[in-house]
């Protein structure tokens, strides 16, 4: 059985030296990646860092990274990291950025980390152990209605077929504009799902969900007690077209809102 609490500790551990890479080090030279994409050395820094600390604290679990891709072993345990999430936050100075490892088994994320260095706030849970942020025990908000909501939604789709992908993000965003208090776009999935986990918005949604950017957020919203979905209203696991945490009062009327989308 695998031991998720020791586990949390490690990953722990890992994004303790990763969160000091990135209040430390200067942004240094921005690449581009692909239409208005960027990567910074920060980014390679951390997921350098953090890959030889996990490889070598367990040796028996794969790795998946934003910026190099999977290696090590291939079983049925990966970590899934994305090293600085809202790069382009980052490098504008904007403090709503963060370090996300999440560890996968099965296509579902198990346990999270996420650190907000610039905010000195760090996320952590483990599947049956609970939320947390710092010592603080978390939960969603009890909101009943979409029209006292605050809704996060992901960035606009960049790069190849962006317009074709961004008429539904637009729909998305009139749909909500029209139903819900207010809507948010934080440009970091990992402050949009923990944000959601500890209460300080209703729901987060992307229509997108690549491993390294949902994997640890979705874990801590999920053992928060928020409900984690795609679109058309299944459980939430990395082969998703989506990711929707939501409180659970709210996941029906927000389910009628997103039909069609």
């Amino acid at each position: 059985m695998t031991d998720l609490r020791s586990l949390l500790g490690v990953a722990g551990a890992a994004l303790d030296q990763a969160s000091t890479l990135v209040t430390d080090m200067a942004v240094g030279a921005v690449q581009a990646k692909g239409d208005r994409d960027m990567v910074s050395e920060i980014d390679f820094a951390v997921e350098e860092h953090v890959r030889t600390f996990l490889q070598k604290e367990t040796p028996e679990i794969g790795f998946l990274g934003e910026e190099s891709g999977g290696a090590g072993a291939g079983g049925a345990l990966t970590w899934a990291l994305d090293p600085v999430d809202g790069t382009a936050n980052l490098v504008n100075g904007i403090p709503l950025c963060g370090v996300s490892l999440g560890l996968i088994a099965d296509n579902r994320s198990v346990l999270g980390v996420i650190d907000l260095p610039f905010l000195g706030q760090r996320y952590r849970a483990a599947e049956g152990h609970g939320a947390y942020c710092g010592d603080d025990r978390i939960w969603p908000r009890e909101t009943t209605s979409l029209n006292e909501a605050i809704v996060a939604i992901g960035d606009y789709a960049v790069g190849e077929r962006a317009q074709e992908r961004n008429a539904r993000r637009l729909d998305l965003t009139a749909r909500l504009a029209e139903s819900v208090l207010r809507v948010r776009m934080f440009g970091s999935a990992a402050v949009d799902l923990v944000w959601v986990a500890s209460g300080k918005i209703d729901c987060s949604i992307a229509l997108s969900n690549h491993p390294w950017d949902m994997a640890a957020g979705a874990a801590i919203a999920r053992e928060a007690g928020a409900v984690l979905m795609d679109v058309d209203g299944t459980p939430h696991d990395l082969t998703s077209a989506a990711t929707i945490a939501v409180s659970s009062a709210l996941g029906d009327a927000l389910l009628e809102l997103l039909t069609g989308i």
